[in-house]
């Protein structure tokens, strides 16, 4: 199951004070906002973007489990960006319950490769699934 993407381009750059709300050196709220209105367009609502230590978070509403998008700036190339979808396994448990999360999980990468593809200044789209991103390959 893909859960990690990575991607490089130019259109997402660090805003002034963002690395203070972050950690120096990242970045990512562009990103988030962008990916925020193409997730909506397709079918995924959800609450605005906030800071995390590590980039940005991007709330998706969804009933029964807690799912999200973190995305950020990737240290591998100066316009490099990775974005990872939470729960990254195929089941969650939720009040003693074993759900099964991977429909889901699943059409967020869609929608999310989806919106990546269409914005004419992202290339070099890779993604992972979540053993290999695990193991850094």
């Amino acid at each position: 199951m893909r859960t990690h993407v990575e991607f490089r381009s130019d259109a997402f750059p660090s805003e002034p004070g963002e690395e203070e709300e972050i950690n120096p050196g990242r970045w990512g709220i562009a990103l988030a906002r962008y990916l925020r209105v193409e997730l909506t367009a397709r079918g995924f609502t959800g609450k605005d973007p906030f800071f995390e230590d590590w980039g940005c978070c991007i709330p998706l509403d969804n009933e029964g489990f807690s799912l999200w998008i973190g995305c950020g700036n990737y240290g591998d190339y100066d316009d490099g960006f990775l974005c990872f979808i939470q729960p990254r396994k195929p089941f969650v448990w939720r009040l003693f319950r074993k759900l099964d999360a991977s429909g889901r999980i699943a059409a967020v990468a869609d929608a999310l490769d989806s919106a990546l593809r269409s914005h004419p200044s992202i290339r070099d789209i890779r993604w992972w699934t979540d053993s290999e991103a695990d193991a850094g390959t």
